[in-house]
């Protein structure tokens, strides 16, 4: 028997992005934040992004590197793949930090397509409790 020689890896819909980022802002209005979001692909790829007036310039970068870091780790959000890491020796957590893009700062989730990860949505701007409100708003949209 021929090994497969390529795998189908399910993405998420440019349409599904756009949903899942314009119910992260309607929640952070609500909040009355302004924030960055940011929609990737299950590859870490931007498919979506949304940025509020007058949201702190450097949540662009954040909202962007937190749904890349969710994204690359299987799905993991920080706060899990945190306390994954305690086992671990230090420089194993420092090596991932040191990875550009990389971050633990809480305010992503994973998107999936009932079991199957298909992206990412992560939010910055407000306070981490506030981003993950956003980010939770936006897997919401995405339920059926």
């Amino acid at each position: 028997m021929t090994a497969p020689v390529s795998v189908a890896r399910a993405v998420i819909h440019h349409d599904a992005a756009l949903r899942a980022a314009a119910a992260a802002v309607a929640k952070a209005e609500a909040l009355g934040i302004q924030v960055c979001v940011a929609v990737v692909d299950s590859n870490a790829r931007l498919v979506a992004y949304l940025r509020m007036p007058n949201a702190f310039l450097i949540s662009d970068t954040v909202s962007v590197a937190k749904a890349a870091s969710v994204a690359s780790t299987a799905g993991l959000p920080a706060d899990v793949l945190e306390g994954a890491l305690t086992g671990e020796g230090p420089w194993v957590r420092e090596g991932l930090l040191k990875l550009p893009g990389f971050t633990l700062i809480r305010g992503a989730l994973p998107l999936r397509d009932g079991e199957v990860l298909i992206g990412a949505v992560g939010v910055s701007g407000g306070a981490e409790a506030q981003d993950v409100l956003c980010a939770e708003a936006a897997v919401a949209a995405l339920a059926r």
